[in-house]
């Protein structure tokens, strides 16, 4: 538990974790030291293969090529990567290795350091065997023979690389030895153009576009002779043709029968309405009538008048209200009721004749009827045409499926026909190429011998191997500062903890002179005591420490010291129950809180208690377990004791930090 805050920080870091760092860069100096001069040694051999623009730059068969729908354009394809597939395959590998076990033999070689190497590796490959047997035995791995796994490794140092653009693949094979990395690259492009040329080889490729066309021609033949068979049976030029027009007379013969059909309803409606009306119509009507005043009502007219006349005269000899005058007026009301009740006209004649309208509807019923009977014989041959019709249409139909499939098969056999009489000749050149050994791939560079390392670069690796390991190192401090739980000083206990820090003591010399730092840490625990309570009920300090021997009874004497400095009556305890009495202050020591339970005995009678950590010794799970510890007896613990805190930097190189920083 380090705090950084400056650069001085980062080098205290460094001295703290200067062993570390020294293990560190030993080690990787020394691994370097060893890699460079033992480590096996790997040669370079290169070759150049240019792939010319020609019939093989494509590895698909011709009649692919006659189908560019089903290939993707050839911008957006490098043809050299097939090449390059086929050029690292798995069976040309193994060809080669079957070459090399039975050709090349590996010699052990000359040299003192060559054949430390040799041994080394020999050793090591024994071991590695050993190893796989043991797992093969046990079923971890699957068993292979050497032939398999020499394979493996020729695939992992044969590499083939071209730049975008460029038709030029670059070989390079890295192996121990420069003439056996040459000989195997020499074998491997000649394995390669001998495979290459047998496996896109087109020996039958002509006799079979052949055999093709002549079986396609007598597709064509069969499959016109069918479909005239069927054109005769339906009697048209093709099924399309014969349907629409079959539709197009549908079409019409429905719309003819719709027409009759609502012409017939209509007629059939006027009928219906004409009998209602020719029911309702009388069936004579009145031509002539002669009228005259009816005698009757004039007869009582003339009464009337009489009555009145009479009314008259007896009016000059009889009063109004009189009897004779009612009399005479009831008789006018009678009369009058009675001549109301008469008609003003009687007819004496009247001529009859036959209705006309009557006649008029029953003949148009008649025309009506004989119309919709001829519009029924219609509808009856438009319904017999029609059955007739869709019945020929059905007969096409089914027709139709068969003819159309034929049609297309012509078609597409028509098509491949074409196709394949335009590549037989393509077929015979590529036979005829193929006979020759003409191939569109050159040598440009054959396989080169090299005889010096590509790996590994001893001078490199030596002159990179200091700051390699001041790298190391100085890495290896960081996953130390990480991992290290030590507590190397208090500036961040308070956070950690939630205990205050009430002092930060030095390590000092036992035999020297104590300085003013290491003084001024002990007043400021001094400082910091209740110094109030003293004289009051006494004082009782408790020092304990999680583990013996981290300061506890340093510090109680040091504290013990300035008390009797400031003449305060101070004393360390004489036992488990001794206390403070008024006016002096007593100094417990219960150190070992893990080991020694007395302690809690002894810190039950203190007023104060304070843990002692010893810096760079405890760890910040022990404190956590000695405060956890202290809290749960006691309730409290009420201030930490950081002791023997050291500037692991010299002073020399400390003063000269501060000089650099321009501080006095």
């Amino acid at each position: 538990m380090i705090e950084i805050r400056a650069f001085r920080d980062l080098v205290r870091l460094f001295f703290i974790f200067k062993r570390e760092f020294k293990l560190a860069f030993l080690v990787t100096v020394i691994a370097a030291a060893l890699g460079a001069f033992l480590l096996p040694s790997r040669y370079l051999s290169e070759a150049r293969l240019l792939v010319k623009p020609g019939r093989e730059t494509a590895t698909l068969p011709i009649e692919y090529q006659d189908r560019q729908a089903l290939i993707a354009p050839s911008t957006q394809r490098d043809p050299i990567v097939d090449e390059e597939k086929m050029l690292t395959g798995r069976p040309i590998a193994r060809a080669v290795v079957d070459y090399y076990l039975a050709h090349v033999e590996s010699r052990p070689p000359k040299g003192f350091w060559k054949t430390i190497k040799y041994g080394i590796k020999k050793t090591l490959n024994w071991s590695v065997e050993t190893l796989r047997s043991g797992l093969v035995l046990i079923n971890v791995v699957e068993d292979q023979s050497p032939a398999e796994r020499l394979a493996a490794k020729f695939e992992k140092a044969f590499e083939v690389t071209h730049a975008p653009g460029s038709s030029v693949m670059e070989i390079s094979f890295t192996w121990g030895d420069p003439a056996e990395a040459q000989a195997i690259v020499d074998k491997w492009i000649s394995i390669y153009l001998d495979e290459r040329t047998q496996a896109l080889g087109r020996k039958s490729l002509y006799e079979f576009y052949e055999n093709e066309s002549q079986r396609l021609a007598a597709e064509i033949a069969e499959d016109k002779a069918t479909i005239s068979r069927y054109l005769q049976d339906i009697d048209g030029l093709n099924s399309s043709e014969k349907l629409e027009s079959l539709s197009a007379r549908i079409n019409k013969v429905t719309e003819e029968r719709a027409e009759a059909r609502a012409e017939q309803l209509a007629l059939e409606g006027g009928i219906s309405r004409a009998g209602q009306w020719s029911r309702e119509l009388p069936s004579e009507v009145m031509k002539e009538r002669e009228l005259s005043l009816n005698p009757v009502q004039q007869d009582l007219k003339l009464k009337l008048n009489g009555l009145e006349l009479e009314r008259l005269d007896k009016l000059k000899i009889y009063r109004e209200d009189s009897a004779p005058i009612k009399d005479l007026d009831a008789a006018i009301a009678a009369m009058k009721v009675a001549i109301a009740s008469e008609k003003d006209t009687v007819q004496r004649s009247e001529n009859r004749v036959p209705n006309e309208l009557v006649i008029m509807l029953k003949r148009g019923s008649l025309e009506r009827d004989m119309r919709a009977n001829e519009l029924s014989a219609h509808i009856k041959a438009y319904d017999q045409e029609l059955e007739s019709l869709k019945g020929e249409r059905n007969r096409v139909l089914s027709i139709d499926p068969e003819l159309s499939r034929l049609e297309r098969d012509l078609t597409a056999a028509e098509k491949n026909y074409a196709l394949y009489r335009d590549s037989l000749e393509k077929a015979r050149i590529d036979q005829e190429l193929d006979n020759s050994r003409i191939s569109n791939i050159a040598i440009i560079e054959q396989a080169t011998f090299s005889p010096s390392r590509v790996f590994p670069k001893s001078l490199l690796i030596l002159l990179m191997a200091i700051p390699a390991g001041i790298a190391v190192g100085l890495f290896t401090i960081y996953l130390c500062y990480l991992l290290d739980q030590r507590i190397h000083d208090g500036g961040r206990l308070e956070v950690r903890f939630g205990v205050r820090v009430w002092s930060t003591v030095l390590e000092v010399d036992p035999k020297g002179p104590l300085n003013l730092a290491f003084e001024a840490s002990l007043y400021r625990l001094y400082s910091l005591l209740p110094l109030d309570r003293i004289q009051e009920s006494g004082l009782t300090i408790g020092l304990s420490s999680a583990r013996g021997a981290e300061g506890v009874s340093f510090i109680a004497e040091k504290v013990l010291h300035i008390l009797q400095d400031r003449k305060i009556d101070a004393r360390l305890a004489k036992d488990e129950f001794d206390r403070a009495a008024a006016g002096e202050v007593v100094i417990l020591m219960a150190s070992s809180l893990v080991d020694n339970h007395s302690a809690f005995v002894q810190l039950k009678q203190a007023d104060l208690i304070l843990l002692v950590i010893e810096a760079r010794k405890s760890t910040v799970p022990v404190v956590e377990n000695a405060l956890g510890i202290l809290k749960t007896a006691f309730g409290k613990v009420d201030g930490l004791v950081l002791n023997r805190r050291r500037y692991e930097i010299p002073d020399s190189l400390l003063a000269r930090i501060n000089r650099l920083k321009g501080e006095a």
